[in-house]
């Protein structure tokens, strides 16, 4: 089997495995503390990425040439997923997906107007068809808008952010030092953050729609728990996976499926939770889609990348 079909299946069970992970952070909403899985997620990630780098004879290190810069990748990163994971609870699975996978879209608008890079009338058609297909899903208007909608957003454009100064660094800092980074990184805002709501959670009078986000830690749910570990196992698997992927194979090659998330994310949505999209956003998640897939196709073709240097999910 040639690189670049070990690099799709890799993509294809990493996704698989995304997926499940999202499920049980849905699930968990009602129950569930959403700082407990970002902290355990990071603490088992960074063990299970130290065992692999060990098994694989690689270096275990996580420091940094970029101190400042790796601090506030760690920073956006958590952020931008802690936005992805509150709105898994709030919003439907199949919308929070596509609206995610508007990252490689932000990726090519940071690189027009921040560095500058010339993007091209096609670029920019895919950029606006994008736009609209946003517009679809989150369907804004002045008498029903929720700010919860923009969640997935903040996500993929933080998420956006982080993957851009990862290009940056990457001169000194190894792909593996960044994952160390993100993962130890988690696990210390996370432990910080729980702190913090453990000894003032009670005096924040919090609504119910904030209860996922800020509820204290479960320890005497069994059930709860076993979810919470499966989170962070097969979350950093699909992660080993996909980073495994983008070293091996082409990546304007492998990138366009990731998109079969999309499609377990609808059929999961369906089948665990009776969730079914209306025309206006399976419309949406269209265009955002054939958007994403076709700034890779032009990247490929001008040899030049700015959104297929790293996976979109990680």
């Amino acid at each position: 089997m040639t690189d670049d079909k070990r690099g799709i299946v890799f993509i294809l069970i990493g996704m698989s495995l995304f997926s499940i992970q999202d499920i049980l952070v849905r699930k968990l909403s009602d129950v569930g503390s959403l700082m407990q899985i970002m902290t355990i997620r990071g603490f088992v990630g960074g063990l299970i990425l130290i065992w692999f780098l060990r098994a694989t004879g690689r270096t275990v290190s996580i420091k940094s040439a970029y101190p400042k810069l790796a601090l506030i990748r760690v920073f956006i990163f958590f952020c931008g997923f802690l936005s992805f994971y509150f709105a898994l609870g709030e919003m439907e699975l199949a919308e929070v997906t596509s609206l995610f996978f508007f990252s490689p879209i932000f990726v090519t608008l940071i690189s027009k107007f921040v560095f500058k890079n010339e993007i091209g009338v096609h670029r920019l058609c895919a950029v606006i068809a994008g736009f609209i297909g946003v517009i679809l899903i989150v369907k804004p208007s002045p008498n029903k808008f929720e700010l919860i909608a923009l969640l997935p957003l903040v996500s993929a454009l933080t998420y956006s952010v982080s993957m851009m100064i990862a290009n940056y660094t990457r001169d000194r800092d190894t792909v593996w030092q960044q994952m160390m980074h993100m993962y130890w990184g988690s696990f210390v805002l996370g432990s910080i953050a729980s702190i913090a709501i453990a000894f003032f959670g009670d005096n924040l009078g919090f609504s119910k729609s904030l209860a996922y986000l800020l509820r204290p830690w479960v320890t005497a749910n069994i059930d709860a728990l076993s979810m919470v570990g499966s989170i962070a196992i097969v979350g950093s698997g699909g992660m080993l996976l996909l980073t495994s992927a983008y070293r091996i194979a082409n990546p304007a090659l492998i990138a366009p499926f990731e998109y079969v998330l999309l499609v377990l994310a609808i059929t999961n949505g369906y089948w665990f939770f009776s969730e079914v999209p209306d025309y206006f956003s399976l419309a949406g998640m269209m265009l955002i889609t054939l958007s994403g897939i076709y700034i890779f196709f032009r990247e490929g073709i001008k040899k030049a990348p700015l959104a297929v240097e790293t996976s979109l999910r990680t």
